[in-house]
This record gives structure tokens, sequence and C-alpha cells, in this order.
């Protein structure tokens, strides 16, 4: 009984204490934002017809469905082409700063703003993917995926050293945000732009004003309980926003993996041949006949997906069993995004695969990061300074001497002498 009361009470105190897994929630962030980002500007050309208000899906046709199931969409909030590309700007420029980790909060806030409101305008346009990015991006609000790996992370050390050093730091751009970002939220309520959706609009009043309780308390703060309190809760809330990510992922698993046991063309191990012959699914047909060719191989595959699926849950209090099933995972979804053409699915599925990384092999994946980074800046500054002695450095051959020209020869160059006058 006393093990269980230290064991339950450690436990508390860990969740409490710390915002658990940094690099993975890290994972998170870069991969759904990279993929958001990517999307976006794959989709760039293309923006009016997926989303555009004379679009093929149009303003109208999109008003009528929303008023019906209520979701939350900005689009909405104005049917004029200038709104439109402003909220599509705002989407590529929330993700990209996402993704760097400049004030993560606040972007994630975007960025949820942006995924929604592009994806509930035109609801018909999408994939799997995109339902794994729309809840991602939700819970993404309430995680602190800032701690590593981000510009927040530098400027917070910074900041440390500075204060260190005895120097007065101030923020300036967190509450100039903050103040934009409330006179917007503050005014789309006033003019009863938040009213069908509930969920959205409370999270936005609830982050909102929890920002500015943090900074305040941050600032005037006399005592140290205030914001260990902060901390505390802060923690809980993302602590429990990365336990729903997992759950999540498990739950898209087990779904898709108790769904094929039903299906007959997963019971004789014939399924994976049928999606490769599909003409909307094959950029590479010959790779596609190449990979059907083999039946044994089609057969593995069929079931060894299932079973993958199945079990990945049920493995995740194995490390070695559970990294071997992820790294399964991960080159599926990769040969997904070659062989059938679906790269940002498979980009959100990774992303999602990614909070079950083991925390060594993300650090040694930043380490290696930084290394390769470094090797990049000195390869570069070497090729600069290379090029800039290159230009400063005089010639050291001496100049060519031009000899005076002769009396009737205007081009000294020229063997032949000039005409002067008619030809003969």
């Amino acid at each position: 009984m006393n093990r269980f009361v230290l064991a339950v009470s450690h436990a508390i105190a860990r969740v409490t204490e710390t915002a658990l897994g940094p690099y993975q929630s890290a994972m998170i962030r870069i991969g759904f934002s990279a993929t958001w980002l990517l999307f976006l500007l794959r989709e760039l050309p293309h923006r009016q017809e997926l989303y555009g208000p004379d679009g093929p899906w149009n303003w109208n046709l999109a008003e009528q469905l929303i008023s019906t199931n209520g979701a939350f969409t900005t689009l909405m909030w104005s049917n004029g082409q200038l709104w439109f590309e402003t909220v599509y700007a705002l989407a590529v420029l929330s993700s990209l700063l996402l993704l760097l980790g400049w004030h993560t909060r606040a972007m994630s806030v975007l960025f949820m703003v942006g995924v929604l409101s592009l994806q509930n305008r035109s609801v018909f346009m999408g994939d799997g993917g995109d339902n794994v990015l729309h809840l991602m991006s939700l819970y993404l609000v309430l995680t602190r995926c800032g701690q590593v790996w981000s510009l927040d992370e530098r400027r917070a050390r910074r900041t440390r050293e500075a204060r260190a050093r005895g120097e007065h730091v101030v923020d300036r751009v967190g509450p100039a945000l903050w103040g934009v970002l409330g006179l917007v939220l503050v005014s789309a309520t006033l003019l009863g732009r938040l009213d069908g959706d509930r969920v959205v609009p409370a999270l936005l009043w609830v982050v909102w004003p929890a920002q500015a309780l943090w900074w305040a308390v941050g600032r005037f703060g006399r005592s140290g309980q205030s914001r260990i309190m902060l901390d505390v809760i802060g923690n809980i809330v993302h602590n429990g926003a990365l336990f729903v990510i997992m759950a999540e992922a498990c739950l898209i698993y087990a779904t898709a993996g108790w769904y094929k046991i039903q299906g007959s063309r997963w019971q004789d191990g014939t399924a994976v041949y049928y999606p490769l012959h599909l003409e909307s699914f094959s950029p590479w047909p010959a790779l596609a006949d190449l990979l059907s060719a083999n039946g044994l191989m089609v057969m593995l595959v069929t079931y060894g997906t299932v079973a993958v699926q199945v079990a990945f849950p049920f493995t995740l209090f194995n490390r070695r069993v559970k990294n071997v099933l992820l790294a399964a995972m991960i080159t599926e979804h990769a040969v997904i995004a070659v062989v059938l053409g679906l790269p940002f699915f498979s980009l959100a599925m990774i992303a999602a695969d990614s909070v079950f990384l083991p925390t060594s092999f993300l650090r040694r994946l930043g380490d290696t990061a930084v290394r390769v980074r470094a090797l990049l800046l000195t390869w570069l500054r070497s090729r600069l300074r290379t090029r800039s002695v290159g230009a400063d450095t005089p010639d050291p051959r001496p100049p060519k001497q031009r000899s005076p020209k002769e009396p009737g020869r205007e081009n000294p160059e020229n063997p032949d002498p000039a005409h002067v006058g008619f030809p003969a």
C-alpha cells in the first residue's frame, strides 16, 4: 500500500512540476506547422478554386452548410476577395512563425484559426490528413510546444543571461501582439461573428485573459508563489493535452486496424493491390506495377499493415517493441507519400507519430541538425570569404601596353588601313 501511495504521489508531482515531452511537443509543432505551410504553398495557384468566394463551392453554398453545422471559419465574415487573400496570407505567415517557434502561444492560436477557417470553408476539399490536422491544431493551443528548438527558447535563454548580468529586459512585442489579437477578438464578439460554434470562441476567451494574467504575474508579481501556481496549472494543461494527442493517435490506428479486419479484401490479403492501380492514386504507374507484381509481397504488406495498426496501442508499455512498430508505421507513411501521391496525409500522420519517439533519439537528431547547420554556415562563410578575397586581389599581370596609332590607320588592331573618300 505504501508503494502504491508513493507511486501515485510521485506521478502527481511529476505531472504538476514538469511539462513532459518537451522534444515530442516541439516535433508536433514543427511537423504540423510544416505540413500546413507546405500545403498552402503548394495550393497557392489553386487557392481560389479550393477556398475562394467564387470557387466551385462558392460562398452561398458554404453559408448554407455552415448555418446548419455551425462550424467556425473567419472566411464567412466577408465574401470579398481582399478578405480571402488576407486570411490566406495570415494562415501562411502563422504557420511559418509557429514552425520557427516565435511567440508560440499566440502563433498556435492563429495557426488554429487559419486551419479551421480554410478547412471549414470547403469541407469537401481534403483527405484523412486534414482531419488529423484539424484536431491537432486545437490541441496545440494547450501545449507548451516552444520549450526547445524555438526562437522562444533562445529568447528566454538570452533574457536569463541578461538578467544574470543585472540588465533590465522588457518584452514589448508580446504585449503588443496580445493587444492586437484581443482587439480583433472583442470586435468579432461584439459584431456577432462568433455566434455559431461554441468551442473555439470559448477557447479563445480562455487563452487571451490567461496570457494577460501570465504576463502580469511575471512582470509585477512580488512573490514567486503566484508564478509557481501558474506554472503548475500550465504544466497540468500541457500534460493533459499531450496525453490527448497520444490517445488520439492510438485511436486512429486502432479504429483503422479493426475496421480493416472486417473487410474481405483485407482478410484474403489483396487489399493493398487495388489502390496501387487507381488512376487517382498512381503518380508513378511503373513503380506501382513493380510493387504489385509480387503476390507474396502484397499479401505480407496487407497483413502487416493490419497487424501493426491493431497492435500498436498495446505496445506502448514496451519501448523496444513500440519503437520497432513506430519505425514500421513511419516507413509505411513515407511509402504512401511516394507511391500513392499523398504527401500531406503522410506528413500529418508522421507528425502525429512523432509524439511517441524516444527523447534520446530526438536529442541526437537535434544535435545532428546543429552540427549540419554549423558545417553549412562554415562552408558558406568560406565561400563568401574566398570570393571577397578574389575580388580585392589585384591582377599580378602587367597592364597591356597599347602602341600609338600609325598614320593612315584609325584602328591599330585592324591590319587593313582605313579607306578615305570613295572606293575605287
